[in-house]
């Protein structure tokens, strides 16, 4: 099947990506995508968003070379508690909102500790997406992992990015292996995520289609194929 939305991108603005907004979008458009979600970098990364640019989001038209917008931000996920590092008035700014744990702004603990922080991140309601939980940035605990955001309805997203070999991420394929046989597993959906950082990126899943196939993973599952389905999953209103 073909992949219609992308929800994990970065634009120039995220501080260590190269494309513009419209870049994004036309690229979107060329590769034949109905949604793209544009996710900042939030705060807490060095060099990222201030938060004065969530709260102007609005200016931003959702519907650009036909192709619908949402606007939002990748949280960082602080420590074991799953502090985020925005208030509900920025979440209120943004369209869709990801959170995911990143290195440099991490503090971290005992696998346990790590999961509990992560549940405390997919138990908040303003958490749409948890971004690459198998990248290995923290040793974490899937199964119960997995549980929540059945509970919840929290995607939890394959991250092809991470897989990349240059960025030798070693425990990011078996990690996502593991996650997709729970997921397979327990009937949870999940979303890919090619984390782009330049508009050429976009959409491309070439590390994480192939843990698909190796899983046998439904494709009903997968809620790339389905726009209209994953944003009824997610309480969004386009």
């Amino acid at each position: 099947m073909t992949p219609l939305l992308d929800l994990h991108t970065h634009s120039i603005a995220s501080g260590h990506a190269y494309s513009s907004i419209q870049e994004m979008a036309q690229a979107a458009a060329q590769k034949g995508l109905q949604i793209l979600g544009i996710t900042e970098h939030a705060p807490s990364l060095p060099g990222a968003c201030e938060s004065i640019y969530f709260r102007n989001l609005h200016v931003i038209p959702r519907l650009m070379y036909g192709v619908r917008l949402l606007m939002g931000v990748e949280l960082n996920i602080l420590d074991t508690h799953g502090t985020l590092d925005l208030d509900e008035r920025h979440y209120r700014c943004c369209d869709l909102r990801i959170a995911g744990v990143h290195i440099l702004c991490w503090q971290g603990g005992t696998r346990s500790q790590n999961t509990d922080g992560m549940l405390a991140a997919i138990h908040n309601p303003w958490t749409h997406i948890i971004s690459h939980p198998g990248d290995g940035t923290a040793d974490l605990l899937f199964e119960p992992i997995v549980l929540a955001a059945r509970e919840t309805q929290t995607l939890l997203e394959i991250n092809s990015s991470s897989m990349i070999p240059l960025r030798k991420k070693e425990s990011a394929r078996p990690n996502n292996l593991e996650i997709l046989r729970l997921c397979r597993k327990y009937d949870v959906p999940i979303i890919l995520g090619s984390d782009a950082h330049i508009s050429f990126s976009i959409a491309d899943y070439q590390y994480a289609l192939p843990l698909l196939a190796e899983t046998d993973f439904p494709d009903e599952l997968v809620m790339n194929y389905w726009p209209e389905r994953c944003m009824e999953y997610l309480h969004i209103s386009l």
